[in-house]
């Protein structure tokens, strides 16, 4: 055991937590309605709740088990078995590497979220992140983090794909998702309400920018060299997504507004996830650059061009942001593109039927969606019977 790479990655775990409660929670609760915020708090907090459970039971020994194969882990480490304090993950404690993996757990499936609210059912988000996070996220985690076929020595050859913090493993298959429960949900009644509290937006964006380091910096599991440059990349890419988001906003509409700037935020640090642990910051520069126009234009071909209301545009930003980023591995020479391209065509088929298959079987337990008459009086008061403020809007 490293004592200095135990201490960071301690300190990457809570970071990486904090994106989802309460950055992701803050975030997408503020893009919303007023009437359905703490329906989204309540999404955020209860995933975070069952997923740890679920991570800890049989998620971690799915993907991370070496009692399986190059599809999955096995079930030898359920329930932590033979995992001790002595226990060893390379340099850090074999616990410690549990809970760091079990925070991308957490806002992988989270993540989604952005895709069905104000109109979806609260069991149906229970039933599905649960099923969808142990049979789509953690054998994918397997085929790329866990020594699966898609890692060295796979079906790539020795140099498998590259995917250091999940443009893979988190972006596409949590964008995909959120593109497919968006389709089958149709379009929500009050579409083109404005988000009710831009600055929760803001502080939510915030979180998430401080949060990624631990994300991203994190996943080199070690305090050196590497995670002080896969932060410092992570930081450039989202500071210049921003500013291009912005400015394209500026050019193509006559203003930019605080929204569009911090969602060129999320936009770059989704987009030099992937990269993070292999590129430089120049690289990093054009990185963000591009991801904010990008991810932009993503945005106005799901609303505008497919016509599928993704509310909170999970999977132009987050999907679109990862793939790109993935592919980008192998434009700057750190990765093959036969590689990064085909793994990127496994996991997206393989998450695309693992997806519909899990909405259909949940719709099927649970309803996909409330009534008119809840979607028009808010989820807030209507399911949970609360309200995030005395007057409603």
């Amino acid at each position: 055991m490293n004592g200095a790479d135990t201490a960071w990655i301690i300190v990457a775990t809570a970071l990486v937590l904090f994106m989802t409660l309460p950055g992701l929670a803050l975030f997408y609760g503020g893009l919303v309605r007023a009437r359905n915020v703490l329906s989204v708090f309540m999404h955020c907090y209860a995933i975070a709740c069952l997923m740890s459970i679920l991570w800890f039971i049989f998620g971690y020994s799915i993907a991370f088990g070496d009692g399986g194969s190059g599809l999955w882990g096995g079930l030898g480490k359920m329930f932590l078995a033979g995992v001790t304090v002595d226990s060893l993950s390379g340099t850090l404690p074999e616990i410690l590497f549990f809970a760091f993996q079990m925070t991308f757990a957490i806002i992988t499936p989270a993540l989604i979220v952005g895709a069905y609210v104000e109109r979806v059912g609260f069991g149906f988000v229970l039933l599905f992140s649960s099923l969808w996070m142990l049979l789509c996220y953690a054998p994918v985690v397997h085929w790329i983090w866990g020594g699966g076929f898609l890692a060295d020595g796979g079906i790539f050859g020795e140099t498998g794909v590259r995917d250091f913090a999940g443009g893979i493993v988190v972006h596409e298959t949590a964008g995909l998702a959120a593109l497919i429960i968006a389709f089958f949900l149709g379009p929500r009644k009050h579409r083109t309400t404005p988000p009710h509290a831009p600055g929760y937006v803001m502080i939510g964006a915030a979180m998430l920018w401080v949060g990624w380091f631990g994300f991203n910096g994190g996943s080199q599991l070690a305090a050196d060299g590497g995670a002080a440059m896969a932060l410092t990349v992570t930081h450039i890419s989202a500071a210049t997504a921003s500013l291009t988001w912005a400015l394209w906003e500026k050019i193509k509409y006559g203003k930019a507004s605080l929204v569009g700037l911090v969602t060129g935020t999320i936009a770059g640090l989704a987009s030099i996830t992937p990269t993070s642990g292999f590129v430089g910051p120049v690289e990093a520069l054009v990185i963000g650059a591009i991801a904010g126009v990008l991810c932009q234009e993503a945005v106005n071909l799901v609303r505008n061009k497919m016509q599928i209301d993704d509310t909170l545009d999970v999977f132009a930003v987050h999907g679109v942001g990862g793939i790109f980023g993935t592919i980008m591995i192998a434009l700057f020479g750190a990765g093959s593109f036969v590689a990064q391209l085909g793994s990127l065509a496994i996991v997206g088929v393989f998450t695309t039927i693992v997806t519909v298959v899990l909405v259909k079987l949940c719709a099927a337990i649970t309803p996909l969606r409330v009534d008119l008459e809840t979607e028009t009086n808010g989820l807030d008061l209507s399911v949970h019977g609360e309200r995030a403020y005395d007057i409603s809007s």
